[in-house]
């Protein structure tokens, strides 16, 4: 849960999902209080629910404008299980080259959120 400065756009990201209708079990992420409620769960805990939310996606959307451990391991998971993976990023943000390298995700830098959008419908639209 790196970056809580783009809580926004977290916020953003899940919206817009969810406008589609599409379920975005992760969407805890944009709650401003997080990481007091994950405060809660012991370290397994968290890890059995995310594999699981994993699990249960066709696809896995994720902000890596700042990185984070976590989201690598869940990027990582996903690719594991075949899921195809976009992977957003602030223009003025330099990424992992472990994430612009790998021809399995789809990288996309954006300015603004207008332009975020147009990344995740040209994703989902690929997907079919």
């Amino acid at each position: 849960m790196g970056g809580r400065e783009n809580l926004p756009v977290f916020g953003h990201i899940v919206e817009f999902l969810k406008s589609f209708g599409h379920d975005v079990p992760s969407e805890h992420v944009a709650h401003p209080r997080v990481l007091n409620e994950e405060s809660i769960l012991t370290p397994q805990q968290v890890y059995e629910r995310d594999v699981a939310w994993i699990r249960i996606s066709g696809a896995m959307i994720a902000e890596v404008s700042t990185p984070s451990l976590g989201v690598g391991y869940e990027i990582a998971t996903a690719l594991h299980l075949g899921l195809p993976v976009l992977c957003l990023h602030r223009a003025d943000r330099s990424i992992s080259k472990m994430i612009s390298g790998n021809r399995s995700i789809t990288v996309a830098a954006y300015a603004d959120l207008a332009e975020l959008d147009r990344h995740i419908l040209s994703f989902l639209g690929s997907m079919g």
